[in-house]
């Protein structure tokens, strides 16, 4: 796989800049922002960036491979795309984009229920190999709907999300209007204005769509009816008659999404998940919770060696990735940075961002002389 990349943004925050630049202000702050007063946003990659690895220079090295083994699939990094919804809102097609890029790439791609390209169209793009995040409906039958076209898809990996009880309260969203499409503000169409590209590649597109959801829900909602549809609709707060119900309906792998502590990890395990996935949601529902590496480093204590236990939220480098695989992840997801890539570079920067990652996790590993994933631990300091 070709690692070419763009030298001029060569890290995340480079694309991020680059981003902030390119899309109108009401896009970035959705792709950006987290809640209340984003403590927690910038918590969770501070916290990452205090932990400290160690080399050994004098140890027998034969060279190090990124490459990890993931639900029997081999994959040829320890990272994959985490789900984002509205991702056409922040750039068209850019769901489209990161599915293609991860795909050939070798990594997962994590489908948001409400992302806007539809189950179908990106298990095509993806031979079926993209993963299926699901917002849990109140309704069986509308969870037995989308359970349905996944499988028939030919997707394998179902990632149910278990940190949503409530809608997160973000003052940006609230105060962009945001709607799909976007209000026609005074504001927003001087921000679209200011964003020319973007505004022809979404006139080319067309504009944005919850393209799973299209079927089931209204058109046009704003942030105020997304809400209560969304508390309408879907049922955050998770349990165990609802998960054993999905481990019964569900025969391919089962993750849970959102878990930050011990007491829950140990639940889900014993409800029949197959993976767990610390996260707080990339700081965007509880500005009072702690970061992600926290808890992860307390339920790889417990369940590391009993299920498979991965992260997202906060990274945002090839570094980042190695310091939460040294505390005790298997594996890590992320979103914000394939976002900042699609955003700055358009078709271009799926492929790009994925290429920065490999190279930055590739070089620490040959720094470390760590010769593979699994032995990143031992370098924890």
């Amino acid at each position: 796989m070709d690692l070419s990349y763009h030298p001029h943004y060569a890290s995340i925050p480079q694309l991020r800049e680059k981003a902030k630049k390119r899309i109108p202000r009401f896009a970035f702050d959705y792709l950006d922002g987290g809640c209340n007063d984003e403590v927690n946003l910038q918590r969770n990659t501070a916290e990452i960036r205090d932990i400290q690895l160690k080399p050994f220079y004098l140890r027998p090295f034969n060279g190090s491979s990124i490459k990890t083994t993931l639900f029997g699939h081999e994959y040829d990094a320890p990272f994959g795309v985490a789900p984002i919804g509205l991702q056409g809102l922040m750039w068209p097609k850019a769901t489209e984009i990161l599915a293609k890029a991860a795909f050939e790439h070798n990594i997962p791609f994590v489908l948001s229920t409400v992302a806007t390209a539809s189950i179908e169209t990106v298990a095509s793009i993806t031979q079926g190999q993209a993963w299926f995040q699901l917002y849990h409906p109140k309704e069986d039958s509308l969870r037995d709907k989308l359970l349905d076209r996944a499988e028939a898809a030919g997707i394998k990996t179902l990632v149910v999300l278990t940190d949503v009880p409530t809608f997160g309260y973000r003052p940006k969203e609230i105060k962009n209007g945001l709607s799909i499409p976007p209000k026609m503000t005074f504001t927003n169409i001087r921000q679209i204005l200011g964003a020319p590209n973007w505004a022809l590649q979404t006139l080319l597109a067309g504009q944005p769509q919850f393209a799973t959801m299209k079927p089931y829900i209204p058109k046009g909602l704003s942030l105020k009816h997304l809400g209560l549809f969304m508390n309408k609709t879907f049922d955050g707060r998770l349990n165990e008659e609802k998960l054993k119900a999905l481990r019964d309906k569900w025969k391919g792998n089962l993750v849970i999404k959102g878990l930050a502590t011990p007491e829950d990890a140990v639940k889900s395990m014993a409800w029949g998940m197959d993976g767990i996935i610390v996260s707080n949601h990339g700081g965007r529902q509880l500005d009072c919770g702690e970061s992600t590496i926290k808890p992860l480093v307390e339920i790889a204590k417990i369940c590391k060696d009993k299920t498979t236990l991965m992260m997202d939220s906060g990274m945002r480098s090839g570094p980042d990735i190695a310091n939460c695989l040294a505390s005790g992840a298997a594996f890590t997801f992320l979103g914000r940075p394939f976002m900042y890539g699609v955003s700055a570079l358009g078709h271009r920067g799926g492929s790009h961002t994925i290429s920065i990652l490999k190279i930055q996790l590739q070089q620490v590993l040959d720094q470390l002389c760590c010769e593979g994933i699994a032995q990143l631990p031992h370098h924890l300091i």
